[in-house]
């Protein structure tokens, strides 16, 4: 048999070494212990989601707190620079923004309690308006027969409002979440100096130290901006629907206004809900489509120039935040801990989008030196 040059083995080389000048390559071989790594990383994520659903009644308040308060925080720091105690100032705080949201429960608890006493009376209201609709079905129904189709649609029927009840069980939370929310909310305001600086001095390494202050001081900074920012826009964005609603004859345009704002804090999903909600209302309280939908049509235009035009220019880059990024971080605390998981969805974007810039920068090398 023949041997190629290249093949032949050098004296005292292990069987199969390739010659000092060949330069074959192996292919890429996945170790053990990267494969046992990664599959670790993996369980111990899912772990981690597991234990925070099944104890979701303990989590979320608490997480709900430390985020909260670290919005808050700057508040109670400026407070204390004018002389006010910082455990005074976090009870001032909490009892201010409790008496806000007091007051915007207020407006949107009025109309909804008015509602949902007439809703048989609204629903058949609603679906003798939709009765407009009749004729395109008619025809698409006549339509399957010509080709052969089968039944055709069935006629349009409301949904039931079984739904209510639990729905409204799903959103209050307890009383136990409550007060552990709130206890929670005005300790850690209180004390986040000390829990910082505590934080800071675990670890030993002046880098490590440097490094954790950095991202304390950046998520605070920017969790108090985005709070702010996104209160002010929204409550910009309330005022408007409460206008278009007034404007355009709809009834009680406050409290519509109001809910427009609240739900305004929910990405994505709480325009869509204040859309659907002001067809609803509109297709009752006109006579004609056309002046039912006046105001859902206004408020959409309203709510695509705030997400494309004011939200942006107002938030600019550091803040901004990639729309895929934010529809899967909606998806998953949703499905995670449900409406206040949705409110939480974006700060808690914002931490991990820190974390990951500051312990994994884009200048550090990602691949081995060749």
């Amino acid at each position: 048999m023949r041997v190629l040059p290249s093949e032949r083995l050098i004296p005292g080389s292990g069987e199969g070494d390739p010659l000092p000048g060949s330069h074959s390559e192996l292919p890429p071989i996945i170790r053990r212990t990267e494969f046992v790594a990664f599959a670790l990383a993996g369980l111990l994520l899912i772990a981690v989601v597991a234990v925070l659903y099944v104890a979701k009644a303990f989590f979320l308040p608490v997480v709900m707190a430390f985020v909260i308060g670290t919005m808050l925080s700057p508040a109670a720091t400026f407070l204390e620079n004018r002389k006010v105690p910082r455990g005074l100032g976090a009870v001032l705080i909490v009892i201010a923004v409790t008496a806000v949201v007091t007051f915007v429960v207020a407006l949107i608890a009025s109309p909804v309690m008015e509602w949902s006493s007439r809703l048989p009376e609204l629903g058949a209201q609603l679906k003798g308006k939709l009765h407009v609709f009749d004729r395109p079905l008619m025809l698409w129904r006549e339509l399957q027969a010509m080709i052969g189709g089968s039944e055709g649609l069935p006629s349009f029927q409301l949904p039931k409002f079984e739904w209510v009840q639990p729905t409204l069980e799903f959103l209050s939370p307890t009383f136990t979440e409550f007060l552990l929310f709130f206890v929670t909310l005005i300790l850690f305001i209180a004390s986040w100096r000390d829990l910082r600086r505590a934080l800071i001095m675990t670890f030993s390494d002046r880098d490590a130290r440097l490094r954790t202050l950095r991202i304390l001081n950046e998520i605070e900074v920017h969790l108090g901006s985005y709070l702010l920012t996104v209160t002010v826009i929204n409550i910009g964005v309330g005022i408007a629907a409460g206008l278009v609603c007034a404007l355009t004859g709809m009834p009680n345009p406050a409290g519509l206004g109001a809910l427009a704002a609240t739900l305004n804090f929910i990405p994505i999903i709480g325009p869509i809900a204040m859309f659907a909600i002001l067809v609803v209302v509109g297709l009752v309280a006109f006579p004609t489509i056309g002046g039912g939908l006046a105001a859902a049509i206004a408020f959409g235009g309203i709510t695509f120039l705030e997400g494309h035009f004011v939200t942006p220019t107002i938030i600019g880059r550091r803040l901004a935040l990639n729309a895929l990024a934010v529809l899967l971080a909606l998806a998953f605390w949703t499905w995670l801990w449900g409406p206040m998981g949705a409110f939480l969805s974006s700060p808690l974007l914002i931490v991990g989008l820190i974390l990951k810039e500051h312990l994994l920068p884009e200048d550090a090398p990602q691949l081995p030196q060749e």
